[in-house]
């Protein structure tokens, strides 16, 4: 009894820092933003007046905000989509394929995902540069000079410049992740299955996808958070929500909603919903993608 008890006391001693510290920058801070989106406040004044969901009516007709809305979800989809098929791909190349120098090709995929967020806006400035830039002297060098853009310029494409920078940095930690599944598929499986005659792309479908999906399924939940938060930093770093709100996220507009124009209380109002939003949108894809977990 006594050593279940000094067990218990000790669980609860190396737990409790954790949940304090839990409580003070997680809870209570989430309780908050949803607490001042019902209030008209400047956010520096002591004056907050109670007006209730007026917020959310604003909100509701702000055009701005859907127009910012539209944006991330747009960037959400085609990073995720991108960056999957990509990641795994080359995860699949790099585990299976018999390639000189793999490790060193790992690193090379991973090093983007170190980098600060600012450098790799630097560096996507510079290639997008419609005079100097990479991309365009590379089109002009094969002769496409109709291809050549105003890559942060034009509002038609800029969101999707923003996309390829995004899809840059997190190629490397996926396929990190995806290799280590792949990895630990026994190769007999393949074996087995060449013997078959099942050619490559066959036993990739039958055999690889199938026993990564646990893996695929936590990813998605990843590529919902980390483009949110990466996208509005990005922006910040790169476009400051131009030209014209064409690149403005939502995380950006409730920043500036918060504190440049001086409606704190409407700004929180967003916070919520872009909670909402993402805690719903990664529960319906966990439902969506679930499966029977293949095991070996």
């Amino acid at each position: 009894m006594n050593r279940n008890r000094s067990r218990n006391i000790f669980i609860f001693t190396c737990i409790t820092p954790a949940l304090v510290l839990f409580s003070l920058f997680m809870v209570v801070p989430t309780f908050e933003v949803f607490r001042m989106s019902l209030y008209n406040w400047g956010g520096l004044s002591g004056n907050k007046t109670f007006i209730g969901f007026d917020n959310f009516k604003v909100l509701w007709n702000d055009m701005n905000f859907i127009q910012s809305f539209q944006n991330s979800v747009l960037l959400i989809v085609l990073v995720a989509v991108i960056t999957i098929v990509i990641a795994v791909f080359f995860a699949s190349v790099l585990t299976k394929e018999k390639i000189f120098a793999t490790n060193f090709f790992r690193i090379i995929f991973y090093i983007p995902n170190i980098l600060s967020v600012v450098i790799i806006a630097g560096i996507f400035s510079a290639i997008y540069n419609p005079r100097t830039g990479l991309l365009n002297s590379v089109l002009g060098l094969f002769k496409l000079d109709q291809w050549q853009q105003q890559w942060l310029g034009d509002q038609d494409i800029i969101i999707y410049s923003l996309v390829g920078a995004l899809v840059w940095q997190a190629i490397g930690y996926y396929m990190v992740m995806y290799m280590s599944g792949m990895a630990s598929i026994p190769e007999s499986y393949y074996e087995a299955a060449s013997i078959e005659g099942a050619g490559k792309f066959k036993q990739f479908s039958a055999i690889t996808l199938p026993l990564i999906w646990n893996n695929l399924r936590t990813t998605l939940t990843f590529y919902i958070i980390s483009t949110i938060n990466l996208s509005f930093l990005l922006v910040t770093a790169m476009t400051g929500g131009g030209p014209d709100g064409s690149t403005e996220v939502f995380l950006s507009y409730m920043y500036s909603q918060a504190y440049s124009n001086s409606t704190y209380g409407y700004g929180m109002a967003i916070g919520v919903v872009v909670f909402t939003f993402s805690f719903v949108l990664a529960a319906v894809v966990s439902r969506i993608t679930k499966r029977e977990v293949l095991e070996f």
